[in-house]
């Protein structure tokens, strides 16, 4: 994703201003962004970012990262920013998942992907792909057409994940991409109700506990049906949004053994396999 940042157990409002987990200015069709987001590094607003992260309050003085590898299955996050991907060597340092970007609003596709897709499911692991959401820009519904029709579907053979949507701090502008919160709720569930029509999943939803809050006004309401994926970089996975009880993925540092963020899985390589099949294959 675009690099959200967790510290002290919130991922920053102040990351839009920093450009930390975005990019860094844009409105909806006035502005085209010079380059693509994605999950993980920081980059001060001149600079595009190419992968998911943490972005960290200017007082904080930077990001924290947690001191160990928190419990679970090892997993990374990949776009872009990360290239052609040694994937023999993240499967043997541990990884057995990984998030690939696949697409942004409806105008890039990542020139990475089908390294980084078909590479990560030929060494064996469970992949899926992501989403940098533009809530500012076209629907949601017409973001997720998009997603599925430049990879971003899925197939039941037990080892490729629903797509997951980052939706998160905008680095091309405001905060909640000038929309608001009941906006953005509708946007959102535009977007989880189309990829379901399309693909029969429901996808899994990236974000931090601060930006879903301050965006969604920390709304419940996909909590039955959407695993999320948390990103906060600290020593615990702290207070998740409201109405998920447990975090399915938790992206808990931005650099690692692995390329790109590293994640962990909240269960076992079975359990892990049960969500790509959708239960039994």
């Amino acid at each position: 994703m675009n690099r959200l940042r967790a510290v002290s157990g919130t991922l920053l409002a102040t990351a839009t201003v920093v450009a930390a987990a975005t990019l860094g200015v844009a409105t909806p069709a006035a502005a085209t962004p010079a380059a693509p987001v994605a999950p993980g590094v920081v980059t001060p607003a001149a600079a595009p970012i190419a992968s998911l992260g943490a972005v960290t309050p200017a007082a904080a003085g930077g990001v924290v990262i947690a001191a160990a590898a928190p419990a679970g299955l090892s997993g990374m996050d990949v776009s872009s920013y990360q290239g052609n991907v040694n994937w023999s060597a993240a499967w043997n340092n541990g990884a057995r998942f990984a998030y690939v970007k696949a697409t942004e609003g409806t105008y890039y596709t990542d020139p990475y992907f089908a390294q980084q897709y078909n590479g990560s499911y030929n060494v064996g692991m469970i992949r899926g792909a992501y989403h940098f959401a533009r809530p500012d820009t076209t629907t949601g519904a017409t973001q997720a057409n998009y997603l599925v029709d430049h990879g971003g579907g899925w197939s039941k053979d037990g080892r490729t994940l629903p797509a997951a949507l980052d939706i998160e701090y905008n680095p091309y502008g405001a905060t909640c991409y000038g929309l608001s919160q009941s906006a953005m709720r509708s946007w959102i569930t535009s977007f989880v109700n189309q990829y379901h029509a399309r693909t029969g999943r429901w996808a899994t939803i990236y974000t931090t506990t601060d930006w879903w809050t301050t965006c969604t006004g920390n709304y419940s309401g996909f909590a039955a049906t959407n695993p999320l994926w948390i990103a906060r970089y600290a020593g615990t996975v702290g207070t998740l949004p409201a109405g998920w009880s447990t975090y399915s993925f938790w992206q808990w540092a931005s650099s690692g053994t692995l390329p790109g963020d590293q994640n962990v899985w909240n269960g076992s390589l079975d359990r892990l396999r049960v969500l790509a099949c959708n239960g039994p294959c």
